[in-house]
Parts: C-alpha cells; structure tokens; sequence
C-alpha cells in the first residue's frame, strides 16, 4: 500500500511540475507571475527532495543544493522585479555557486553507494570528461576569459560555471558508465543532471556572444527541478544500492558505451581541425595538445585494463568464478616435481538432479559446491572447476581430508536441501614432466573411487592397467549389445520346508567371443559408469519379462509365480524408468503382479529421484524388493520411507546363522523387524541344508542360494502351489 502511495504522489508531482513548466512559457518573458511559478518550482522540488531524504546522505545534499538554487532564484527575482536591477555578478551568483559544490558531493555520495570502486568505470569517465572539458574550454570558457570589456570579477564568476558544470558531467559520466543507471530512479536523477549541464552550458555559449533574457533554456533549469524531484520520490530510489560488479562492468561494451568513449577520444583532434579550418593562425595548441595526451594515456591505461581483465576472465569459470581448465594446468606445471597433489571431484548422480529439478537447482547447486570448497581453501590452494560436475584441487599440501569432509555435509540450492556424494581421485605432481598427467592420473583414481562404491582413492600405477582393461571392456560392452552376446540365467527362490520353487531372480551373463564367460562383477560397474547401464537392463527387464510370460503359457501351475529384475542406480535416476516397465509389460503380456524390481540400499539411500521412481513402478503393481538388506546403508527409516515389499537377507548374515555370533543375532532380528512391518523376508546364499534348517527355525519362509538351485538358463520347476507372499 505504501508502495502505491508513493508511486501516486511521484506522478501527481511529475504531472504537476509538467504543467507549471508549459504555463511558465505561456506567460510573458520577464513578467512576476513567471518568475512566481519559477521560484517556486525551485522551491517545491527542494521541500520534495528533504520530506523524502530521510537519513540518505545524497538526497539531503541534493536537497541543500537544490535549496541554495532556490534561493538564489528568489534573490535574482527580488532584484529584477522589486529593485528592477541586473547587476552581474550579484548575491544570486553566490548562492548558484555554492550549490554545485553541494550538488556534486551528493552525487559523488550517490556514484560511490551504486557503482563502488570501478577502475574501468573511472577511466570511462575520465575520457568522457576530459573531451567534454575540452569542449567547453575552447568553445564557452575561453572565449569569456579573453573578453577584455568585462571585468576580472564578472570573469571568474562566469567562468566558474562551465567549470562546475564540467565537474557535473564528470560525476555523470561517472554514473552512467558504472552501469548503475537500471533503476529509473536514477535515470530520472541522470536525466536532471543533463538538463541541468545543458541548459548551463547553453547559457554560457549564448551569453559569452551575446546577451540572454529569458527562453527555451529556462525550461533545461526548469525541467531539472521537475526530474531530480520525481528521482527522489519514485519508489526505485528506495531500494538497497547494489555496487556494479568490476569485471561485469569492465567488459560491458555496448554500442552506446563504445560510441561515447570513441566520440570523447576523437574531440581533440576534432577541435584541432575545427581551429585549422576556421581560424588556422589562432591554434590552442596548448590545451589541445594537452587534452589530446590525457585522452592518449587514459586510452591506453583503460585498454591495458581491459586486456588484464580479459586475461583473467579467461582463466574463470563463468559460472563459479573458480580458476578453469587452463589455470589450473599452468599451475600444475608450475607444480610440477614437488609434494603437491591434484584431486580430482566428481559428484554423483548430477544428472538425476538436473532431471528431476531442472538446470537452474543444477546450476546452483554447483555454484553452492563451488564456495564450499572455497571456504575451506588454504593459502596456495588452488581451487577450479572443469566443466560440468567436475572440480579440481591443486594442493601444495598434498591433503584433501577438509575438502572431503566439507562435500558430506548438506548444500542448499535454492528452496532445495541437497545431500550429494562425491568421488575424489588424488594423484601427486611428482614423478612426471607433463603438466597433463598428474590430473590424468586423479582422474584415474577418481574413476576407481566411483566404480567401488569409495569416498576417495589415491592414484596407484597398478589403476592404469586396470582403466586400460575397463576402457577395453567398456568398448566391448557397446559390440555386445549389438552382437546379442548377452543372456540370461535364473536362479530359483524357494519356499521352506518343502523346498518348491516358488519365483525365479533373472541374472544377466555375457558370452565374449575372445574372453568368454565375463563376470558381471566385472562388466556391471563399467556399464553402470559408462551409461550402458540404461540400455542393457532395458533388455534384461524385457528378456526376463518375456521368459516369464512362456512359462506361465507353457508351464502353467508350475511355472514360477514371480521374476526378480535387478534395477541400478542409473537406471532408478532416469526420469522415464517406469514408463519402460510398463511398455514391457504390456509389450510382453506379463501381468504385474509377477514382477519384482530390486534394487540395492545404496541405490535409493539419500537419493529423492530413486524413490520417486519406485513409487512409480510400485503404482503399476510390481512388488519392489530391497536385496543384499544389510550391507549398506542399514537405515531402518529406508524400510518406512521407500515403498518395499520384500527384503532379502545378505548372504554374510546366512553364512554363520548356525553358530552362535552377530550374523545370528542380525538374522534373527532382520526376520522380525520384517514380520513386523509385513515385509516378505528372502534369505541369499543358503548353500548347505543346515543353513535351510536354521532359517526355518528362525521363522524364515523363503530362500535362495547354491544349496537349491545354480543359476541356469532354462531351470526345473517343481510345481509347488506355494504363495510367495507380498
């Protein structure tokens, strides 16, 4: 309300200060109802500009500058009009005078609050200046300094307003190439300045050739006390004064910049021509001369400047404002043979963030990852970003344990809370001669780290041969894909005591024609990092589902009830992984209620884009179960937040159920904990009847492992009626 109430008197002044401009020329040159509506235009701006200041430095000097124009107005109307006099200089001039001053510290207050300490903007502003000093020295001052006829007083009186008009245009100068003219606040005060200068400046032209009464340049004064008031009161003017950034400012080039710096830097060679062409044995070559060196040197530093900032702009990274790719490898080089290490990060799952939340959360995540590892740099640390979701450390210390520690707490990302997992890989300077290796090496261990499931992993030559296999192999995945080299085994799951076969769990193997049988321990974590991951358990899912559908064509009451389909992380992080499910259930007629996804602690804990997607897949009618319950995470909030219906037992916990011990003790609770939330319970890797015997007497129903079936491709079924329950 307050905002609209403000918006409506600046308007209502704005209108009003219009229209007593437009009813000053309707009246006649010189008359009192004039010189009335004039004064007091002056008068109102400077009572606007007070009731308005409130605590604002700049305002209150704008307003006693404005007060002092005021009353320089009234002084100059009381001679004219009760002494009918026109004395020059006079008591008026004095006030005039001290009001630029006044006027002038407030807009330095004003330049200093919205565009800080600008280099750049400095020198632009200097350029600008100096041309248009130029300018009004050899066309308005000079001209008034050589004229014999008037007196020293009447001089320097009349020559210090062009020179206070040139600091005026050197403050807005200032302004307006800082970038700091965005609100239309300042635009009204930067509008009021250049009515101010140029009716100013027109007034000491005319005047120096000839005599002035009254006219158009009135409405430049006139228009100035309208705008620099409506500046103050429109509602923009209120807001946090925010600093120009430097090297935003330093390289923002538009054309309208351009053309001002070019056009000042060309003035004096302009003037130059003007004085040849007109008046060729009369040159200023002094303050010609001089202005052309100022604006030389001035280019030249602002130019040096630029080059500077360009250099270093192009050793950052645009979005965290970290060293880049080409920093951190000249300081690498630079490293090179010393104690120093380089650590390569890589945040996890990045992409499903991106997905789900969409590139701006992206975008700040990585800017909230990028001062967090800021804040924990030491001095000589070197901190970069490589692109994408990978930073980099350079560090003389060779230790990245705080950078580590620092990654596990949570990031805020906009109205987002974020746990995100990183793998580092670190790889010292030492050893080599090529800046590029020791980040080849990291990123090396990085990839280690990322494949076995670590925080961290230091650089061994013995990674290479195994990058090189895995390279090799990653390769092969692609050809084994479309050379159907891939099949599938199934593993029974039975029901206790009778040992009837009651689901199956489909196990993807890979038949290499130079390699042959290849352990999926072997080729899971390459596709899972090289993304294949996605594409191969898209077939996997639909080859079990259509095996499944033969059976219980073929086999009827003795085909198993139900297919267990391992998912992956990279897979669960897909936004469209339930909608695969459903085509292949509907592609392959399988109902459901007879699929299983299951998927690991690891691959759902802290991961929102995970359950998500579960909840999805569980809304289709497929049972979700938890495998190798034990051996990560081990939240017992995972089983009340993630939408499970079966949880299998680890195999570690079986091993040694028989013998008195923790696994017994694990085995024991994990059955009642899933009797007590409803869960079906499946223990992994029984391989001796003992073992069956004693999960049986813990209350144990169902099993799998060696002892009742290996992995094959087409298995025997026993025909039980057993209910695998859900």
């Amino acid at each position: 309300m307050r905002g609209t109430l403000r918006e409506r008197v600046w308007m209502w002044w704005t209108v009003a200060g219009l229209l007593a401009t437009v009813g000053y020329f309707t009246l006649p040159t010189g008359s009192l109802a004039g010189s009335l509506i004039y004064d007091g235009l002056a008068a109102g701006a400077a009572l606007v500009m007070l009731a308005v200041a409130r605590g604002r430095l700049a305002w209150w000097l704008f307003a006693g500058g404005t007060l002092l124009w005021a009353g320089g107005d009234a002084v100059y109307s009381y001679y004219v009009h009760g002494l009918h006099q026109d004395p020059f200089p006079s008591p008026a001039d004095g006030l005039y005078l001290a009001a630029y001053p006044v006027l002038a510290a407030g807009v330095f207050v004003l330049v200093r609050q919205r565009a800080g300490r600008n280099r750049a903007a400095v020198l632009d502003a200097s350029i600008v200046a100096t041309g248009a000093g130029l300018m009004l020295w050899t066309f308005v001052m000079q001209p008034i300094a050589d004229d014999g006829s008037v007196g020293v007083g009447a001089r320097m009186v009349a020559l210090a307003y062009p020179a206070f008009d040139a600091l005026l245009l050197a403050m807005l100068a200032r302004l307006l190439v800082s970038g700091a003219v965005r609100d239309t606040g300042i635009r009204l005060l930067a509008a009021s300045l250049v009515m101010l200068t140029c009716a100013d400046v027109a007034y000491s032209t005319v005047t120096a050739y000839t005599s002035y009464d009254g006219g158009l340049f009135d409405a430049g004064w006139l228009l100035s006390y309208v705008l620099w008031a409506a500046a103050a009161l429109h509602p923009s003017s209120r807001r946090a004064a925010r600093a120009a950034d430097a090297g935003e400012d330093a390289l923002r080039f538009g054309w309208p910049r351009l053309l001002t710096l070019a056009s000042s830097s060309l003035l004096a060679p302009g003037v130059l021509l003007v004085q040849g062409v007109t008046r060729p044995h009369e040159i200023d070559w002094l303050p010609v001369g001089a202005c052309a060196v100022v604006l030389f040197l001035l280019v030249g530093v602002r130019m040096a400047g630029l080059v500077r900032q360009v250099r270093q702009l192009a050793m950052r990274d645009d979005l965290t404002g970290l060293a880049n790719r080409r920093e951190l490898e000249l300081r690498i080089r630079a490293a090179l043979g010393s104690p120093a290490a380089v650590a390569l990060i890589d945040l996890d799952d990045f992409k499903a963030i991106n997905d789900r939340l969409g590139h701006g959360v992206g975008d700040r995540l990585l800017v909230a990852v990028a001062e967090r590892l800021r804040s924990v740099a030491r001095p000589g640390d070197t901190v970069a970003r490589l692109g994408g979701d990978e930073f980099a450390l350079l560090l003389p210390s060779g230790d990245v344990r705080a950078y580590a520690e620092a990654l596990e707490r949570p990031f805020v990302a906009g109205p987002h809370r974020l746990l995100v997992r990183a793998s580092i890989g670190v790889a010292g300077c030492g050893g080599t001669a090529d800046a590029f290796e020791p980040l080849r090496r990291a990123d090396v261990a990085m990839y280690a780290a990322k494949v076995t499931g670590g925080r961290q992993q230091h650089y061994d030559p013995a990674l290479d041969a195994r990058a090189s296999q895995h390279a090799e192999l990653g390769a092969e995945l692609r050809t084994g894909l479309d050379e159907s080299q891939f099949f599938m085994v199934y593993q029974p799951i039975v029901a206790l005591p009778s040992g009837d076969t009651v689901a199956v769990e489909a196990l993807v193997r890979w038949r290499h024609p130079q390699r042959g049988l290849v352990s999926p321990a072997d080729f899971i974590p390459i596709a899972e990092h090289n993304g294949l991951i996605v594409e191969l358990g898209a077939w996997i899912l639909r080859e079990a589902c259509t095996r499944m559908a033969h059976w219980r064509d073929t086999l009827g009451a003795r085909a198993p009830q139900r297919v267990s389909v391992n998912a992956s992380a990279r897979q669960l992080s897909e936004p469209d992984f339930a909608g695969t499910v459903a085509a292949v259930l509907a592609d392959t007629g399988l109902p459901p209620r007879c699929l299983v996804v299951e998927v690991t602690e690891t691959a759902v804990f802290d991961s929102d884009t995970a359950l998500d997607t579960l909840r999805a897949v569980r809304a289709l009618g497929v049972r979700i179960a938890l495998d190798d319950f034990g051996t990560g995470h081990s939240s017992l909030g995972l089983l009340q937040t993630a939408p499970v219906d079966i949880l299998k037992v680890d195999k570690s916990f079986v091993d040694h159920v028989g013998t008195p011990g923790r696994q017994a003790v694990i085995a024991r609770a994990l059955i009642d904990v899933s009797n007590h939330l409803e869960l079906t319970a499946i223990a992994e890797g029984v391989e001796t009847a003992a073992q069956a015997d004693e999960l049986y007497r813990l209350g144990y129903r169902y099993v799998q492992g060696y002892h009742f079936g290996r992995p094959a491709p087409d298995p025997m079924f026993s025909g039980s009626q057993h209910e695998l329950a859900a």
